[in-house]
């Protein structure tokens, strides 16, 4: 075979590899993300609570993480988002924690220390379980005249079986 046969061998083989669509990538991530204040401080009331959830909304959407559902109580927040397939999960929760903790700081000189936790939680949520978690987060008020968010907080990691030391949990 001489050269000018196997280039064109070559040549036709890589033409085929690049004329060739290329196939699309489909993703459908419902992810369920918790995190408190700092030491659980309970800072988020009325009438900044609304305002920070739809601030947080903002920052998932313009992060191509559509929100879906926000809420929470006085020490934490809840965020059901579709996790969009440009970002990673805990850049999605550092952007969206830094932010907002920026942001909840220019609202009133008593939000001076408002601090969110280091860590966090995200949960993957089954497509037909999207109605029982947007359920979930909307009643959180109703929800914490019952339970500790700490007591919330290790339910979900249970439900999940997310094996977890409690001494590094809190912070």
């Amino acid at each position: 075979m001489g050269v000018a046969h196997r280039t064109r061998m070559h040549s036709t083989r890589i033409q085929s590899l690049t004329a060739s669509p290329m196939g699309q990538s489909l993703v459908k991530n419902y992810i369920h993300i918790v995190f408190s204040t700092k030491h659980r401080q309970p800072l988020i009331h009325p009438p900044y609570e609304t305002e920070l959830h739809s601030y947080l909304g903002g920052i998932c959407k313009n992060l191509e993480c559509q929100p879906i559902k926000i809420g929470g109580y006085t020490d934490h927040v809840h965020i059901l988002c579709m996790l969009s397939k440009k970002i990673a999960l805990m850049k999605l929760v550092e952007e969206v924690k830094s932010h907002s903790s920026k942001w909840v700081k220019t609202l009133d000189s008593s939000l001076q220390n408002f601090y969110w936790q280091d860590g966090y939680g995200a949960f993957s949520v089954n497509p037909r379980g999207v109605p029982k978690v947007i359920h979930y987060i909307g009643n959180q008020h109703e929800h914490h005249r019952k339970k500790t968010f700490q007591d919330e907080f290790r339910a979900i990691l249970k439900e999940h079986a997310v094996e977890y030391d409690e001494r590094y949990v809190w912070d």
